[in-house]
């Protein structure tokens, strides 16, 4: 689903603990995801969030994690097992066209797009499937970069969310980047 996506190399720098004093996942997960929640972190990289969202969910929980890049999975299962993690951790590559994930229809309670949104081709498209995947009443937390992503690139992000069937609860403050909170109707 990406038109623009994230070199391998810069996944690493992504994972760095500075990012933790701007962004930290613990903060902007947790007042959203609870034990026993089955989540997606959607180009969820080498996990960054993912790892958060897995020991947030806890025992019987699960994360999807997807994304386009096998090699970016490979290091985030590398992540999960060092953490002990990987059992709530089920990883899976999606391809330009498609998240891939009719199976997890009105199985999800949050999902997360995280400085992704721009990278893809058909934002219509990945609305739809997030939305077909959320249970009624779920959440969707996207995120852009700032100044990466254009305030009015934002609204129209927002827009196309709206017009797939979202509403519009909040827009949490996180530093550096666009968000907005969405439930499902």
């Amino acid at each position: 689903m990406a038109e623009r996506v994230c070199p391998v190399w810069i996944g690493y720098l992504l994972l760095s603990p500075l990012r933790k004093l701007m962004q930290n996942p613990y903060k902007i997960l947790s007042g959203h995801v609870i034990s026993g929640m089955k989540v997606m972190d959607i180009g969820s990289a080498m996990g960054y969030f993912s790892l958060p969202l897995a020991d947030l969910v806890g025992t019987n929980g699960k994360v999807f994690c997807i994304d386009m890049q096998e090699k970016m999975l490979d290091v985030l299962m590398k992540r999960a097992t060092k953490a002990n993690l990987e059992n709530r951790i089920v990883p899976r590559v999606c391809n330009q066209n498609s998240l891939m994930i009719d199976d997890l229809k009105e199985k999800i309670d949050f999902a997360l797009t995280f400085a992704m949104v721009h990278e893809v081709p058909d934002t219509p498209l990945l609305f739809t499937e997030i939305f077909n995947a959320l249970k009624p009443k779920g959440h969707l937390l996207v995120s852009e970069p700032a100044g990466h992503v254009s305030q009015e690139a934002f609204e129209n992000t927002i827009s196309i969310a709206k017009q797939k069937g979202f509403t519009l609860i909040e827009r949490p403050i996180i530093r550096r980047s666009l968000s907005a909170l969405f439930q499902k109707k």
